[in-house]
């Protein structure tokens, strides 16, 4: 799905966290099934590192949780617990961005496709996802 890129900003509920992506309007967002995902209803897309920015004292306001293989590193809000983004397994080069907290009016299309992270391994060859950080504007 090609679409124009265009700057995203977003962040966490209490505004802490605040930060900026360039994407395409239009992006494909993997809802997962995996421990971690399901409990928290997360929804992502993702960029390549390059493209995203903590902006002002962000830093300061993020812890990381990681378990099992402790590549992905999830990000949260020390104060309001929303994890606007976070460093996936599936894309160690990347940032998944989750899509309802980027800011309204950027995001013109988002195609949800499904993620079985209950079977890591098989999704992961099977999905693609990994070219979602190659930095190729096509999701």
């Amino acid at each position: 799905m090609a679409s124009e890129m265009t700057m995203h900003y977003g962040g966490c509920h209490c505004k802490n966290v605040r930060w900026r992506v360039q994407a395409p309007t239009k992006v494909v967002a993997w809802s997962c099934n995996c421990s971690n995902c399901s409990m928290r209803g997360n929804i992502h897309f993702v960029v390549p590192y390059e493209r995203f920015e903590l902006l002002g004292n962000s830093e300061q306001f993020l812890t990381t949780y990681s378990f099992g293989t402790h590549t992905a590193k999830h990000t949260f809000c020390k104060v309001c617990g929303i994890t606007s983004f976070y460093y996936p397994r599936s894309n160690p080069d990347g940032v998944a961005i989750t899509y309802r907290c980027v800011d309204p009016g950027t995001l013109t299309y988002v195609e949800v496709k499904y993620f079985d992270g209950k079977n890591w391994e098989d999704s992961y060859k099977q999905s693609n996802i990994a070219s979602q950080s190659n930095g190729d504007s096509r999701n």
